[in-house]
């Protein structure tokens, strides 16, 4: 304790030696990392260097840079990072950005004088008063500049193999009407095993085909690379911008989607069989057991259901890809639920809203619940084992991703 005193004492004198640092927030700063540094050898059961093999839990895996809002400035943080299990600081607060940026599209509906009664309500509750169109811009700006950041920040430095996409859909009001857009999102794992959200483009419903092939450009151009698999839906345009700009890269169309779009095609009373006899093809434990099952399932349907047959063999490659990837990942890269569950998560927060007033608070509203839950998945568990994404490299050796290895297992 003697030594850490000294150390802190020492560093405290170099910072006010140079005459520009604040002292007090370095202080808080140097508190915060000893306080981060304490929790994590608590979790790994040793010191940063320690070598206790019989009571180390865990081990360390480097540092993720986070800002931290406090009452003396936004002071950077190097957060630790551990292997096994997910480590945030006790001093940090989840979520808490996202409910500032709730609160500004609250403030931002009700100045502008298009609140709906739910917003009203929602802004005694808050016990929002005096709210003036000075400050609301000012706390906009700040959210604003934040969320640009994110959306813009450079993906150069870190392949994704996987890559999910997907639109939710929420009403904004523009022009004087309320009209649908769609928040077009992008997920991707990358080859650590960590899930990260790579963007976020908001786009009218009416040219969701135009606005896809836009987004994934956006996406090439800020560095995405190393993708080996596209999930998504059938949306042409969707589609369409993966075959053209992600080029190397296999399709998977998400079954669940998929299942949805064959049910449509028969009554109602026969939407149970089909659905059981599409999920028997995923259920199969290696590519050529599936693309077996697919041939049988295809005869089945060509009878009764002749419209059912021809979409599931104009789709058999794409609803078989994801048999070239490692076993382990197959589940989950099947169909977009991934992605689904996030969407889910930004309906819960921005239902709270309803109508927003303009595109700039939907993209600062959904923008920061997208951060803070990129924030959460890197303090988290990886959402693949790393070992398990360096198959997907030994995979390729042996064959074209998609194409030849849909047979191996």
């Amino acid at each position: 304790m003697a030594d850490d005193s000294m150390s802190l004492l020492e560093t405290l004198r170099k910072v006010s030696a140079e005459g520009e640092v604040d002292v007090l927030r370095e202080g808080v700063r140097l508190l915060a990392q000893a306080i981060m540094e304490a929790e994590v050898t608590e979790i790994t059961g040793a010191a940063k260097g320690e070598r206790n093999p019989e009571q180390r839990l865990t081990h360390r895996n480097g540092y993720r840079e986070r800002r931290w809002d406090t009452r003396v400035g936004t002071i950077p943080l190097d957060v630790p990072r551990v292997r096994d299990g997910g480590y945030l600081p006790s001093l940090l607060e989840p979520r808490r950005r996202a409910e500032k940026a709730m609160l500004a599209v609250v403030e931002e509906a009700y100045v502008s004088g298009v609140s709906t009664r739910r917003v009203d309500d929602l802004v005694r509750a808050l016990g929002i008063a005096g709210i003036s169109k000075s400050e609301v811009s000012r706390i906009c700006a700040g959210l604003d500049a934040e969320v640009s950041a994110f959306r813009s920040r450079s993906l150069a430095g870190t392949a994704c193999p996987y890559l999910w996409l997907d639109a939710t859909y929420l009403r904004v009001r523009e022009g004087g009407h309320v009209v649908s857009m769609a928040a077009l999102v992008a997920v991707g794992v990358a080859a650590s095993g960590e899930r990260r959200v790579l963007g976020l483009e908001l786009s009218p419903g009416n040219d969701e085909g135009s606005a896809w092939p836009a987004f994934i450009r956006g996406l090439v151009g800020r560095g995405l690379h190393g993708v080996r698999l596209v999930v998504s839906d059938g949306h042409a345009g969707l589609v369409r911008a993966v075959r053209e700009q992600l080029l190397g890269s296999a399709w998977q169309r998400c079954r669940v989607h998929f299942t949805r779009n064959a049910q449509e095609l028969v009554p109602r009373s026969a939407r149970s069989m089909v659905a059981s006899a599409i999920r028997s093809v995923f259920e199969q434990p290696e590519g050529a057991a599936a693309r077996g099952q697919l041939d049988r399932v295809i005869d089945s349907m060509a009878r009764p259901y002749p419209r059912v047959a021809e979409l599931l063999a104009d789709a058999e490659a794409d609803l078989l890809a994801h048999f070239a990837f490692p076993e382990a990942h197959r589940a989950r890269i099947r169909s977009t639920n991934p992605l689904e569950r996030l969407n889910k998560e930004i309906k819960r927060r921005t239902g709270v809203v309803g109508i927003f007033p303009n595109r700039a608070a939907v993209i600062r509203l959904v923008g920061m619940i997208l951060a803070e839950q990129d924030d959460e998945w890197q303090d988290g568990r990886c959402y693949f084992r790393p070992e398990t994404m360096g198959a997907i490299d030994a995979l390729a050796q042996i064959g074209e991703v998609g194409q030849p290895l849909l047979l191996a297992s």
